[in-house]
């Protein structure tokens, strides 16, 4: 085995979810984006295939050339372990831009700060802020 990636499929807006990623958490990139071509099955232009890191962290992409009724799922999420109260609450509030929380920044308990939300494109994240060490 070489890898294990994180793969993530949309439907028309990979690029644009792709760009947001990076431009919100630090030491990301978009590492290579293939397109649709003319001859090839689906919108042209649109993401054939991406890859992107998100703190090093490889992740793979597509835009769907199928419509169908199902979309991501929070069973499966993205964690992120921030550094200070300043960085959670800034990710957390972009992220939740146009999305939705399952569990506002608060203390549950388990951490100092938390919280559970689906953006905008419906990827689930979890921002955890752990207890003094």
């Amino acid at each position: 085995m070489r890898d294990v990636t994180p793969f993530l499929m949309f439907q028309g807006n990979a690029e644009e979810a792709m760009n947001y990623y990076v431009s919100l958490i630090e030491d990301s990139a978009i590492t290579s984006i293939t397109r649709v071509g003319s001859e090839q099955q689906g919108e042209e232009e649109s993401v054939l295939r991406a890859t992107f890191t998100l703190k090093g962290q490889s992740f793979m992409c597509i835009d769907s050339n199928v419509k169908h009724e199902f979309t991501f799922t929070p069973s499966f999420s993205i964690y992120l372990t921030c550094d200070s109260e300043e960085e959670i609450e800034r990710l957390y509030h972009a992220l939740l831009d146009g999305g939705g929380a399952m569990m506002p920044l608060g203390d549950y308990g388990f951490s100092r700060k938390f919280g559970w939300l689906a953006d905008k494109f419906g990827v689930s994240w979890q921002l955890n802020l752990p207890g003094e060490a």
